[in-house]
């Protein structure tokens, strides 16, 4: 007799349920299965191990999150058991880095169902393809899996919506990788400006940029990938047909649906911390401008990119700040940034330093009969580097924010980016690759929690 788990992923009912993709369907697939598998997994005591599964072996996974793991496996008494992958050739990688880097023979699965029914993980890290984390996100809760799910959390709102109410209705932990919410630094900003040292902020200026031809581009991998060596229409999971393309399989990062590029990969990082240091759940507003300037290569997802945002209280528009979000691929030069602003200074987090730069001078006060805020000088945290390279090891951020995790897997506390934050930056993505693709002052109707562009809801 097949096994209630064993049904609720069988692969064609799976592909079904993803294609037609409503809220409805999933939310109803959710509350059947859900407490069926969760019923079957077993209470981690104490002393038991972490078994942890992988969905997806890709550059991000061997680069940098199983270099942090192996940093802390023994620590938390972890063990890996089976990696997912539709990829034969990443299969065989996989195979390949475990016997060098962990001197284990991995066991590995042709796709998600095979690695939950037969390696029965407690947990698996999630490292797929951008527009597939929402959805790998709701397999793994209905599996009764603890998460480790990397960023952008959702590329659609109908897929963040459905795992938001997917991971809210378990008791299982899923921590977004949204690392710079386990940075020591980034914990003392947030300390101060809860405390009312800074004053309202006034603007916030982000950064991200990088020159590096090769970014997102994967050109001898796309050379080896064949059709029959894959799962091309598992791959799609719930977006449109379309013909078998190794380049949109491999380097999804350049082409819409699959991603919507930098928003997603870079903003989604930075923007977070709007959030986190507000409490403001979304934007009110996003304008966008931009192009494909520099790498005319066929790609559809732009290489330089500015955001405009609009932040502050739903009910009071006359009160807020603006968020100016700036990335291009084509020049290094400002790197990677974050600056608060407030009306005596600043708040850099690429420094960790609070300045009264640019804040309003005792002369021009008192000129106006004001009192001085000028902001004095203070050294907070130092800062963890930020990595900006594709191949960036096991930085101290990502290492920080996998030990949350664990932690929280025993604990069984909210980690430091609950589910929650993965939402919320995803309507910020969400928002900032409609108003790019459609030119329009994009909003959120909190109602329908919907995305609107030109007063339509913003779809594929």
């Amino acid at each position: 007799m097949e096994s209630p788990v064993s049904k609720a992923y069988n692969p064609m009912n799976r592909r079904q349920i993803l294609r037609n993709g409503t809220l409805g369907t999933l939310g109803l697939l959710a509350s059947q299965s859900f407490q069926t598998a969760r019923a079957q997994g077993r209470i981690l005591g104490a002393n038991d191990k972490i078994r942890i599964g992988i969905i997806g072996f890709s550059d991000r996974l061997n680069s940098s999150l199983l270099p942090a793991m192996k940093s802390l496996m023994a620590e938390f008494n972890c063990e890996f058991v089976g990696v997912s992958d539709l990829w034969s050739i990443r299969r065989d990688e996989a195979k390949a880095y475990f016997t060098k880097h962990f001197n284990q023979d991995i066991a590995t699965y042709r796709n998600n169902e095979e690695l939950y029914e037969k390696a029965k993980p407690d947990a698996v890290i999630i490292s797929t393809a951008d527009f597939q984390h929402a959805l790998h996100a709701i397999e793994a809760i209905e599996a009764g899996c603890d998460v480790y799910c990397e960023k952008p959390f959702a590329e659609t709102m109908q897929d963040a919506r459905a795992a938001l109410k997917v991971v809210k209705a378990s008791d299982r932990i899923l921590q977004v990788g949204s690392q710079r919410r386990s940075g020591p630094g980034y914990h003392a900003a947030y300390d101060f400006l809860k405390a009312g040292k800074f004053g309202p902020i006034v603007a916030a200026e982000m950064t991200w940029n990088v020159n590096q031809p090769g970014r997102w581009r994967r050109i001898a991998a796309v050379a080896k990938l064949k059709q029959e060596d894959t799962d091309w229409k598992r791959f799609l999971c719930n977006r449109p047909d379309d013909k078998f393309d190794p380049r949109k399989y491999l380097e999804y990062r350049l082409f819409w649906p699959y991603s919507s590029g930098i928003p997603g990969q870079w903003m989604s990082h930075q923007i977070d911390t709007v959030h986190w240091f507000t409490g403001l759940p979304h934007p009110r507003s996003v304008v966008a401008n931009g192009g494909i300037y520099q790498w005319k290569d066929g790609r559809s997802n732009w290489d330089t990119m500015t955001c405009v945002f609009d932040y502050g209280p739903l009910d009071d528009p006359s009160s807020g700040f603006q968020v100016t979000f700036g990335s291009r691929n084509s020049n290094s030069a400002g790197g990677t940034k974050e600056i608060y602003y407030s009306n005596g200074g600043e708040l850099n987090l690429a420094t960790n330093q609070i300045t009264p730069n640019g804040g309003m001078s005792k002369k021009d006060a008192a000129d106006m009969g004001m009192e001085a805020n000028l902001l004095a000088a203070t050294n907070l945290e130092a800062p963890a580097a930020i990595a900006t390279s594709a191949n960036t090891g096991a930085d101290e951020l990502t290492t920080a924010h996998m030990r949350n995790w664990l932690e929280c897997i025993r604990s069984r506390k909210q980690p430091h980016a609950p589910v929650e934050a993965g939402y919320q930056h995803s309507i910020a993505t969400i928002m900032s690759n409609a108003a790019a693709r459609t030119g329009e002052r994009v909003t959120f109707d909190e109602k329908t929690q919907e995305v609107m562009a030109g007063g339509k809801v913003f779809h594929l």
